[in-house]
């Protein structure tokens, strides 16, 4: 399926979404004189989108490109650091130079680097991407990636937090829009944008009169325009935007910082022993494992299949008004004292997506025209997408309603961006898993006649079958065997979780909170 954008929450946005009973939750919103601060909000976030939608487009890139599913799992890893970031959140919210600003001290540097290091990948990132006759150089791709998401990543916990002085208080709440908003355009503009421009298809089909072997940008350029948009915009925040610091930003020292660094990972192992959480955070750390092959795999199959990269691409387009209007349809359905039912009865259709999304890969080779996919293809395909996108929602919105519901509000965000870490793990560790097991689970078989018993399953046998002038055709593709698997898995798994999940909505409110279970 389509990479999805997941908004990886972090503590000072759960508190602007579930409210800490301050003031703001009874003014008014009034935008009038934060106009400029809502925009600046705006383009921060979409920013860090960017990085975040390179790292998606990179292994649609790849994948014609002779590389193995193993080192789509190892690429994959770019992925988590958006996940994790609550293992560093405290340092950043807590350590800062007072004169130069709370949130300015992590976000110019930060800003900086990000830039820096997308002009330097500029340079090098073709021979990186290799070609018909090299090999991508995976490990150079993979770090890079990883740092840039890493940095993207104490950018937003420093535009969380700076978000909240930013703007006024009745206006506070405006600062998660900016940054759903925001970073959904960034995603946007790196992903489907970047994945459209640099597709000779994409643009000789629909921008250019006269067909040309190349897209109209490339990676290379495309990193370099942005690094630079990264410094300018960065250094014009650093001399005109002022950071306004109020008396406890002021009078902080080194001793209290490092104190407070100390107090939100005490706070967390806090949470983490309470037995309610321990149990909720496996259900979330697993329940994931019978989505993963439709998930992580099936985008990669269509475009070994033939599907147009940049196709899949755009078919985010449409599904916007679906990420949209769903979470309106079901906030109804996840206001009661059992929200997770929702998710319970979605569990098993989102498993169907997997058998569904395996056979469209099957006959998608007989089902493409010679100019490309027919329309009526693309609507097949945007009908399971829109199908995957609806269980994806109704599973979102209710659990995410059900960690409002769970949370001590004695610790206020740092609850419920634990809750998510692990919704957020729960999905990435399978996915990396299941890109990694595709070439375990695959059965091929060298054509040579002399060589009958040749699976190339090994570098040497590959070599072998090569140089006897062979190739290696796959008999049985890992990617069923592992949709199977995931099918299997994912229903035993609902035997063990739908009864351990009604066992947790049932629970009183006591059992998640972290000052009785201290007392």
């Amino acid at each position: 399926m389509p990479l999805t954008k997941r908004k990886h929450l972090s503590e000072k946005e759960e508190l602007l979404e579930n409210g800490d009973n301050n003031s703001a939750q009874h003014e008014r919103s009034n935008i009038k004189g934060d106009e400029l601060n809502i925009s600046v909000l705006l383009f921060l976030y979409t920013l860090q989108g960017i990085p975040l939608g390179l790292a998606g487009a990179v292994p649609m890139l790849l994948q014609n490109r002779g590389i193995t599913y193993t080192q789509q799992a190892e690429f994959s890893f770019v992925n988590w650091p958006f996940s994790v970031k609550l293992l560093w959140a405290p340092i950043v919210d807590a350590l800062f130079w007072p004169e130069f600003g709370r949130r300015k001290t992590w976000l110019v540097p930060v800003q900086y680097l990000l830039g820096i290091v997308m002009i330097i990948m500029s340079n090098s990132i073709t021979d990186w991407l290799g070609s018909e006759d090299v090999a991508p150089s995976m490990m150079y791709l993979t770090i890079s990636f990883l740092f840039l998401n890493f940095l993207a990543a104490t950018q937003d916990i420093a535009v969380d937090g700076w978000a909240l002085t930013m703007l006024k208080r009745c206006n506070v709440g405006h600062a998660s829009t900016c940054n759903t908003v925001g970073q959904t355009a960034g995603f946007f503009l790196g992903y489907v944008l970047f994945l459209a421009l640099e597709s000779p298809y994409f643009c000789n089909k629909y921008i250019r009169s006269e067909p040309e072997a190349t897209g109209i940008v490339t990676l290379a350029s495309f990193l370099l325009f942005w690094g630079w948009i990264f410094i300018i915009t960065t250094t014009l925040i650093a001399v005109f935007k002022h950071e306004s610091n109020d008396t406890t930003v002021k009078e902080n020292n080194d001793t209290r910082g490092l104190k407070d660094v100390v107090n939100a990972y005490k706070q967390l192992y806090t949470i983490m022993k309470l037995p309610a959480v321990r149990t909720l955070a496996l259900v979330l750390f697993t329940a994931k494992l019978g989505f993963c092959a439709s998930d992580a795999v099936s985008g990669l199959k269509l475009v070994e299949a033939g599907v147009p990269r940049e196709d899949l691409a755009l078919l985010a387009v449409p599904l916007v008004p679906v990420q949209i209007i769903m979470p309106v349809i079901l906030a109804k359905h996840t206001t009661g004292p059992t929200p997770l039912s929702l998710w319970l009865r979605a569990f098993p259709l989102r498993l169907l997506v997997g058998p569904l999304a395996a056979a469209l890969v099957a006959i998608t080779p007989t089902l493409l025209g010679d100019s490309g996919p027919t329309y009526s293809y693309l609507f097949l395909l945007l009908c399971l997408y829109v199908f995957h996108q609806t269980c994806l929602y109704c599973m979102f919105v209710a659990v995410m309603a059900f960690f409002a519901k769970v949370s001590d509000p004695t610790v206020g965000g740092t609850y419920m961006t634990f809750l998510n870490t692990m919704s957020n793990l729960g999905t990435n560790w399978p996915n990396t898993l299941a890109l990694w097991g595709i070439d375990h689970l695959m059965y091929k078989t060298c054509t040579a006649p002399t060589l009958t018993d040749n699976t190339c399953s090994s570098p040497l046998e590959l070599d072998l079958c090569k140089s006897n002038e062979g190739r290696c055709e796959v008999v049985i593709d890992g990617f069923y065997i592992e949709t199977t698997i995931c099918l299997v898995v994912g229903f035993l798994w609902l035997q063990w979780g739908r009864p351990t999940i009604n066992r947790l909505q049932r629970l009183p409110a006591s059992a998640w909170q972290i000052s009785l279970y201290n007392s």
